[in-house]
């Protein structure tokens, strides 16, 4: 249902380069891109992009909000958790379960915005 999802940055070099670390595990790779948006695609047909704000103001995540992205594997949470502090994201929860069948791990990124990447089932 979701065709894509962008988050802001308020510096577009170091996220694109912090994006095509953590999303390798995910199969993400870079896809369409301008001069103040990239994206990132895998195999789901869904993107994520990081993006200056269209108006040029300062980029800030929302309170509430979060993007999750889905791994195929509880093993590719953990990979994607450990690239994403290796590569200076904050912790907001380690991998683990969470219920019965839901396996996930909590980042910020360089921004700020809070990230899931979780297996289900």
């Amino acid at each position: 249902m979701i065709g894509y999802a962008t988050i802001g940055t308020n510096d577009f070099e170091k996220s694109r380069a912090f994006y095509d670390k953590v999303l390798t595990a995910l199969g993400g790779k870079r896809s369409f891109a301008s001069d103040r948006m990239q994206g990132f695609s895998g195999k789901g047909g869904a993107m994520l992009a990081v993006c200056k704000p269209y108006d040029g103001g300062k980029a800030a995540p929302g309170n509430g909000n979060m993007l999750a992205l889905a791994a195929p594997s509880r093993e590719v949470v953990d990979k994607t958790y450990a690239d994403a502090l290796a590569n200076g994201a904050t912790d907001e929860g380690a991998p683990g379960l969470r219920g019965d069948t839901f396996y996930g791990a909590y980042f910020r990124d360089l921004d700020g915005n809070k990230i899931c990447v979780f297996k289900s089932g």
